[in-house]
């Protein structure tokens, strides 16, 4: 939001005539804050955690309903079987996430990652 402000802010500034540092000021808050968006990719991590956090979500419905894979009668624990398929879920986000930080630790373009 700062930065779509500061964005929006700076052609106004522009056309008052205002101070140089004002106008100076506002495009470098843009410039920070874009890069640190590129560096962390606060917005791809944001994604990738929901994916995962609606899988599990998914998980947890399907176990508590006794449904899907958890309604076969010759499978005698489902607790084990909604383990192992929870931490299929983690072990795979957390893959994705090593994969993407080391191809952006290389200096790389990483790849967009989905669920």
């Amino acid at each position: 939001m700062i930065e779509i402000i500061a964005a929006a802010l700076i052609p106004f500034a522009a056309g008052l005539r205002a101070d140089p540092m004002i106008t100076g000021s506002l495009g470098v808050i843009v410039v920070i804050l874009e890069s640190m968006q590129g560096l962390f990719q606060f917005q791809q991590n944001w994604t990738n955690y929901r994916s995962t956090a609606e899988g599990l979500k998914h998980e947890k419905f399907l176990w508590q309903a006794e449904a899907g894979p958890y309604k076969d009668p010759d499978n005698p624990n489902p607790s084990a079987l909604f383990a192992e398929r929870v931490e299929a879920l983690i072990s795979t986000e957390h893959a994705k996430w090593a994969t993407y930080q080391e191809q952006a630790g290389k200096g790389e373009r990483p790849k967009q990652l989905t669920g």
